[in-house]
């Protein structure tokens, strides 16, 4: 199977002052757990495509907080996720202007392939919950849930 849509983890840990020192495994093992809850994959078998998401709370965001599967038509996902992957690829190849540290590596998305309905909505959410969290602006939209 490809994988033609791949984004990586984009930490946002806060590290606080504390007393009490954690060892460095179960720093390792908390950070492990937390990427294996926080992974959200979606694949189409048949076209062969594969969306992985590695992003600390995206996935509690996309269950409480985002619209439900069906609210969006499928054509107004994927004009939507244009705009963003546009954007977000452009920034990605700036990184003296965009931090690097967000826009790690650009998205194969192309006008004219069905992707298929998940693999746009849960794209087109992932764009909302890194433009809220991150306080970005991919677009002419303000992105709201």
């Amino acid at each position: 199977m490809k994988s033609i849509i791949f984004i990586l983890l984009i930490c946002g840990f806060a590290i606080g002052c504390n007393t009490t020192k954690t060892s460095t495994a179960n720093k390792n093992e908390l950070l492990e757990n937390t990427k294996l809850s926080d992974t959200v994959s979606i694949s189409n078998e048949e076209l062969e495509y594969e969306i992985i998401i590695i992003e600390p709370g995206f996935n509690s965001w996309l269950v409480s907080m985002a619209k439900p599967e069906g609210f969006y038509s499928q054509q107004y996902l994927e004009n939507r996720n244009l705009i963003y992957v546009n954007e977000w690829n452009n920034r990605v190849i700036q990184p003296q202007r965009y931090n690097p540290n967000l826009y790690e590596m650009q998205i194969d998305y192309q006008s004219g392939i069905d992707y298929g309905y998940e693999v746009n909505y849960k794209l087109y959410n992932y764009f909302i919950f890194f433009q809220i969290t991150y306080n970005q602006r991919l677009g002419p939209f303000i992105p709201r849930i």
